[in-house]
């Protein structure tokens, strides 16, 4: 496994722990946090052994969102033509999106676990997770409407589906701080805990539970929950119809079933 700047990566139990390791800086999202990130979903995705993720932050913060150096170091490569300015920006952004579509788009459910600030870019990040858990002392905030900018890595196109459109909008539009109870209410979290080791604690045992599930069930699972954000009630069935011709013909269904007849823990293979 590959050593990272911005990020630390375990593997253990079939579960990736995948954590933003820039404590010094509030975990502020630099250069090489949004190569890296794609590059390390790459290895989850091809990796069988990892069955979940989980992804953290250290310290005492999630993430404190975009480095402002990199925003700087942006700013310093733009000129005085307007036209070539714009197409510099907009690589730049869907370079940054797509940091966030290889979290999305992983195949294994990803399972965030929040402490501290998530401010920005973190709910851009959190909103491309599967499931979302807080400590109590967690606050999170759409920070990009004071920086007179609107967010554009995920979080308005992901967010409506998780916490509703009227939320979303009055959070996108005044930037106000939620804190651990009001984001469990309105749905942006599953789950809260006192604190970070709890929460982790927590986390890891919701995720060992899923690994233990057939991955192949699994994968279907989420790729056919994926699916219907953009499709129709009969597009989803008529797909999960065509999967499960094949999928419904793997091992890991007789394997499920003897186990639940005998009352025994299943054991799949990667």
């Amino acid at each position: 496994m590959a050593d990272y700047q911005a990020f630390k990566v375990e593997l253990a139990d079939n579960i990736a722990h995948v954590q933003i390791n820039r404590p010094e800086k509030i975990n502020a999202m630099n250069a090489a946090f949004w190569s890296e990130i794609v590059e390390i979903f790459q290895w989850i995705e091809d990796t069988d052994a990892v069955r979940v993720v989980v992804l953290s932050g250290a310290g005492k913060h999630f993430s404190s969102g975009i480095d402002l150096m990199l925003l700087a170091s942006v700013a310093n490569e733009m000129g005085k033509d307007v036209g070539r300015n714009a197409r510099l920006l907009r690589r730049k952004i869907l370079k940054m999106q797509a940091s966030f579509n290889a979290v999305d788009q992983c195949s294994k459910p990803v399972l965030a676990a929040i402490q501290g600030y998530c401010l920005g870019g973190a709910i851009d990040l959190i909103a491309a997770c599967d499931m979302r858990y807080a400590a109590e002392d967690a606050q999170f905030s759409i920070k990009e409407i004071d920086m007179g900018m609107a967010a554009d890595v995920g979080t308005l196109q992901r967010l409506p589906r998780i916490i509703g459109d009227g939320m979303l909008r009055e959070l996108a539009y005044t930037g106000r701080t939620v804190d651990a109870n009001e984001a469990r209410s309105i749905g942006l979290v599953n789950r809260t805990w006192p604190d970070t080791a709890s929460l982790l604690d927590g986390v890891f045992a919701i995720a060992r539970e899923i690994a233990g599930k057939s991955p192949i069930a699994v994968a279907g699972t989420k790729e056919m929950i994926t699916y219907m954000r953009d499709h129709r009630i009969d597009d989803g069935l008529e797909y999960i119809a065509t999967w499960n011709a094949a999928m419904l013909q793997s091992t890991d269904l007789r394997v499920a079933m003897a186990a639940s007849m005998s009352k025994q823990k299943p054991e799949f293979a990667d």
